[in-house]
């Protein structure tokens, strides 16, 4: 591990990225026990409090656990899809809030990402899949329904879509693109979105994906992108007017 530390750098991030490096290269194992804080102090010549603070650095994002008792420490976690889906869901959100992304490029990336699922969610597709999609176009055609679960709904529909696709790595991959873009560009287009044809479309999407037709998915992906980026367009066109 190493403990040459940069003054220019805060030490305590210093120190959570040399853990976290030896973690990545395999110099320590799921379950492996860190050294105490007294010996990480030693090692990296700082205090104790820096330590901790680099331990909770690293706890906060998953990599390690703590445990009490005469056999406790620091212990190298094993990571879940869903704990790192998180973590990438919130870094996403906060790129494309903080960056000039436009509208029509979020929008390509996500639906371009997601029609890349749409030949394997149409092989390994379960009626567990097909149902939560149902259920969630039921839902977006009651006029009860708020914006925000209206929202809510939508990215839970298109994220059963990339779940239907069987695999982890990509569900997890896509995490961004489906639960950070899709919430980002339903704000942007609830006032002029209609509701009674994205359920439609939604569900032209379920009948194909049901009957196992990739190609055909992937045209009402499509087809929902035209009509996603044609109602910010004219959105903005109003506001420009």
């Amino acid at each position: 591990m190493k403990t040459d530390l940069t003054p220019t750098r805060e030490l305590s991030t210093q120190i959570a990225d040399a853990i976290r490096s030896a973690i990545v290269s395999g110099d320590l194992n799921v379950d492996d026990r860190l050294p105490s804080e007294a010996e990480l102090s030693e090692k990296f010549g700082v205090s104790r409090p820096t330590v901790r603070e680099a331990l909770k650095r690293l706890a906060a994002q998953n990599l390690i656990r703590t445990q009490r008792g005469a056999t406790g420490g620091a212990f190298v976690n094993r990571m879940s899809f869903d704990d790192a889906r998180d973590n990438l869901v919130t870094t996403s959100t906060l790129l494309l809030s903080m960056n000039d992304v436009s509208f029509d490029t979020a929008c390509e990336a996500r639906f371009a990402l997601e029609a890349a699922c749409a030949p394997l969610a149409c092989t390994r597709r379960t009626e567990a899949h097909l149902d939560r999609m149902a259920t969630e176009i039921e839902r977006q055609r009651d006029d009860r329904l708020s914006d925000e679960a209206f929202c809510a709904s939508d990215v839970a529909f298109h994220r059963a879509l990339v779940d239907a696709a069987g695999n982890p790595v990509l569900s997890y991959q896509l995490a961004g693109a489906v639960e950070a873009m899709q919430p980002l560009m339903n704000m942007i287009t609830f006032t002029g979105r209609s509701r009674t044809r994205i359920a439609r479309r939604h569900g032209r999407i379920l009948t194909d994906l049901r009957a196992r037709d990739a190609d055909a998915v992937r045209t009402g992906l499509e087809d929902l992108s035209v009509y996603t980026k044609k109602i910010a367009a004219d959105l903005a066109n109003a506001k420009s007017g």
